[in-house]
């Protein structure tokens, strides 16, 4: 584990528990592996891996594991046919065997004793919650972004994480990629001076409440587990456009699945978080767009951070982010070129690369599965980047400033923001 990642650790375990412990209304208890001591045993040489949700980005994902060396595949499991037959068959042909089991339900898989550690790549909805209930079983888990639904949902896979002792890395891996590595170590080294903004550009901000897609004939269950798709979400009519692409808005009762900034904003806005080194908290102060295109988070110690729908940086490519001090600047995103305000400081970089794979990240969270040590992306980091994206949706929604509590993880006087925090689960869902 690296020194940062310590400290960040020991600061979350001496700081933050009570805070997330009020907010989930339990109690927890910091399990000696947490503190570095004799707890959970590191896997054998080879890492035995579960998939839960084989297609479109999971399939890349799925690949990026089935090429480690160290890694053995036994077991996949997709409610589609089409996609858990096919991944059998990947995983087949790699293993040189038939054995890979298929499931339709998650809960078999994760009921396994011989698995360390599942891949959660389904449709947003079930990120975070199925990392959750991973956990509980006793999995390492590495999850696809948006990692979560709901502020309170956040809070609750940092706490089960840190409770359990478990591994778990977000799908956010551009923290994992080489020249947003290097970009980070220019900010980080103070050549830019005082951070007072910070760019992130999602690319979308279009915030709305759910309906009903128009219903369409459901498949039979044994090609579409559609109720198991749904999962704890609200029950809506079968519609093809909604397993293909999950949906985009509040539930009725809270809950955001996929939209607005936290789409791109899950990668983006953590890029701004991470350039801030602060991943133990969000800004505190979030303002909707008043007839443009930005809306504006405050750091508490008055740093903005700008989320602007258009006007994307030129030339940086997918994802960018810009960061500014009293003494420079940074623009940086998926192209692999870095915009600096003073050209010396890329004088120490080496050959450019570009792109935004996802081989290191995934190999570093192999690696901690294996140490017990905090990747990335981790929980702590996944919780509060995704709680700013939460946070500035529920702003957006409400079209009003919010002021947010970092500590007791509430908004100061307003009670139907409070209620956007969190979602009912439906039945059988509920815990």
């Amino acid at each position: 584990m690296s020194k940062d990642a310590g400290l960040f650790r020991r600061q979350f375990l001496s700081r933050g528990l009570a805070a997330v412990g009020a907010a989930l209304g339990a109690p927890l208890v910091v399990p000696s592996s947490a503190l570095g001591k004799d707890g959970i045993e590191a896997p054998s040489d080879k890492i035995i891996l579960g998939a839960m949700g084989i297609g479109g980005r999971g399939s890349y994902d799925f690949g990026c594991m089935l090429r480690e060396p160290d890694v053995r595949c036994v077991a996949v499991c997709d409610v589609q046919r089409e996609r858990r037959e096919r991944a059998k068959k990947m995983v087949d042909a790699r293993n040189g065997d038939d054995k890979c089991a298929a499931y339709v339900d998650f809960r078999e898989m994760f009921a396994r004793p011989d698995i360390d550690a599942v891949l959660i790549a389904t449709g947003c909805n079930w990120h975070g919650f199925g990392a959750i209930l991973a956990a509980k079983a006793g999995k390492d888990v590495y999850a696809e972004k948006p990692v979560t639904k709901t502020i309170a949902e956040s809070l609750e896979l940092a706490a089960t994480f840190q409770r359990t002792a478990r591994v778990f890395q977000g799908g956010m891996q551009r923290r994992n990629v080489a020249h947003f590595v290097y970009a980070m170590s220019i900010i980080h080294s103070g050549k830019l001076g005082k951070l007072h903004t910070l760019y992130a550009h999602p690319g979308g901000m279009n915030v709305g409440m759910s309906g009903w897609a128009t219903p369409e004939p459901e498949p039979s269950k044994e090609d579409v587990d559609w109720d198991l798709y749904l999962g704890s979400a609200a029950w809506r009519p079968f519609n093809r456009a909604l397993l293909r692409s999950g949906w985009s808005c509040f539930e009725e009762g809270g809950g955001l699945v996929g939209a607005g900034v936290l789409p791109w904003g899950s990668h983006c806005v953590d890029l701004c978080q991470w350039a801030k080194q602060s991943d133990d908290t969000v800004p505190v102060d979030y303002y909707p767009p008043e007839g443009g295109d930005r809306a504006t988070a405050v750091y508490a110690d008055g740093v903005k951070l700008v989320i602007r729908n258009s006007g994307w940086l030129p030339n940086v490519g997918s994802c960018p982010m810009r960061a500014e001090g009293d003494a420079g600047w940074l623009e940086v995103g998926d192209s692999g070129e870095i915009f600096v305000s003073n050209p010396e400081w890329l004088a120490a970089r080496g050959a450019k690369t570009g792109g935004y794979p996802a081989d290191s990240h995934v190999r570093d969270f192999f690696d901690c599965v294996k140490s017990r040590g905090l990747p990335k992306a981790n929980h702590f980091v996944t919780c509060n980047s995704h709680i700013a994206c939460h946070a500035t949706n529920i702003a957006i929604l409400l079209r009003r400033k919010l002021t947010y509590d970092p500590k007791r993880h509430e908004f100061i006087g307003d009670e139907e923001a409070n209620r956007l925090r969190s979602e009912a689960r439906r039945e059988p869902w509920r815990e």
